[in-house]
């Protein structure tokens, strides 16, 4: 004979298997949202240990590499008179807004032959930004984009000189200005996204790995004050820190491995092939490379430690700040015994506010020519090098 106790007990037993079966049979689990899988937490999850550096570290061109098109994202100008881009006197396109949508609308003689819409916005606007487009859950580029030094609306780079929609945006593109982004499938040779695991700008944890076990741990055990469960490559050898950076500012590279799944602490070239390290001024571009720029300086080959953070703060945004990095020179070049500069300087010029314009000039970039509205000669981009030298001239040319 079965007791009640034990009846009721069989029940609750068999209503708990009915609700685990339930569960495994009609809720699909959601994909991982990055390469640390659901450890994946969030910049704000970072801002209550660490409110000073969250607080800086949004307002860095890292963080404002990607985001929604929103005109208050977006650098360029809708007026009428400033929205449009002249390719000719028969060709252009018009920067148009669409109730709450924002559109380049392709025009021939005045009459509309093709449009897309602003979706998302590349480049934090303090060079220029360029903007992509959904087609269905493709990216496309549109044609065209924005340059700051000159406040303008100007062509893509590398577009030629009439309007196209159909440049694909592959994931590789994406690994340099997002934190994550999940491709699933292609259409032709454009790739299809999983438009829910795109994670827009660069955050914390695209540096620093998932967040999830770090915050779960130190939230439970405030008194150790040792960062656990994250990755920190400043106790790490150069190698390894330098290749954090190197996936982006070190040109575009040859993937070994699918986008996304280099890890920062670990070996880059294991992942992907970058350029040669060169001091070569033509490697000025956009998608240059800087750190082989760097890493050709006599500064970087005679010191077993300097890094790019030697430099540059990625917590803070130190854009057009020089007198930030003229001091950082001169931790190296102001001592009693260092290497000084031996420029006689002309009256009343502080060579110590003057590091990098001599050392690191801003040069002409050879590889990017941009159209400001329809001006029959193209304007070159001008770019900082990170190649320290002595320059006997702004023409890119080095003594060695």
């Amino acid at each position: 004979m079965i007791s009640l106790k034990y009846k009721q007990l069989l029940v609750v037993g068999f209503i708990l298997a009915a609700i685990v079966c339930s569960n495994l049979f009609f809720t699909k689990k959601p994909d991982p949202p990055g390469p640390y899988g659901t450890d994946m937490v969030g910049s704000k999850a970072c801002q209550s240990c660490h409110a000073d550096i969250y607080k800086s570290h949004i307002e860095t061109a890292h963080y404002r590499d990607s985001r929604p098109a929103e005109t208050k994202y977006i650098k360029g100008s809708f007026q009428e008179g400033k929205n449009v881009f002249n390719y000719n006197p028969f060709m252009s396109v018009a920067m148009l807004k669409d109730g709450k949508r924002l559109v380049q609308s392709a025009q021939v003689s005045g009459t509309e032959v093709q449009r897309a819409y602003f979706d998302i916005v590349i480049g934090s606007g303090r060079k220029g930004q360029s903007y992509l487009s959904w087609m269905d859950n493709s990216l496309y580029q549109l044609p065209i984009s924005y340059y700051a030094e000159t406040n303008t609306w100007c062509n893509s780079p590398g577009f030629p000189k009439m309007f196209k929609f159909d440049r694909g945006i592959n994931l590789a593109c994406l690994e340099c200005h997002t934190t994550y982004a999940k491709a699933v499938g292609k259409v032709g040779n454009d790739d299809v996204y999983d438009k829910a695991a795109l994670v827009l700008g660069i955050d914390c944890e695209r540096c620093h790995g998932g967040g999830g076990k770090h915050v779960s741990y130190h939230l439970a055990n405030v008194k150790d004050t040792v960062g656990r469960y994250i990755v920190n490559t400043a106790r790490m050898e150069r190698g390894i820190r330098v290749d954090g950076c190197a996936l982006c500012h070190s040109g575009i590279r040859k993937g070994i491995e699918p986008p996304f799944t280099f890890q920062v602490g670990d070996t880059l070239s294991k992942y992907s092939q970058g350029n040669p390290i060169s001091d070569k001024a033509d490697t000025l571009d956009v998608h240059g490379n800087q750190f082989g720029l760097m890493a050709a300086s006599k500064c970087y080959i005679k010191s077993a430690e300097m890094d790019c953070s030697s430099c540059h703060n990625v917590h803070k945004d130190e854009f057009n700040k020089p007198k930030i990095f003229n001091a950082k020179c001169m931790t190296c070049h102001g001592g009693k015994n260092q290497v000084h500069c031996s420029l006689k300087p002309e009256a009343g010029l502080v060579l110590e506010n003057k590091c990098i314009d001599c050392h690191m000039p801003i040069l002409s970039s050879n590889a990017i020519r941009l159209d400001v509205n329809g001006k029959e000669t193209l304007m070159p981009d001008r770019i900082r090098t990170h190649y320290i030298s002595i320059y006997k001239n702004l023409n890119g040319s080095a003594s060695r």
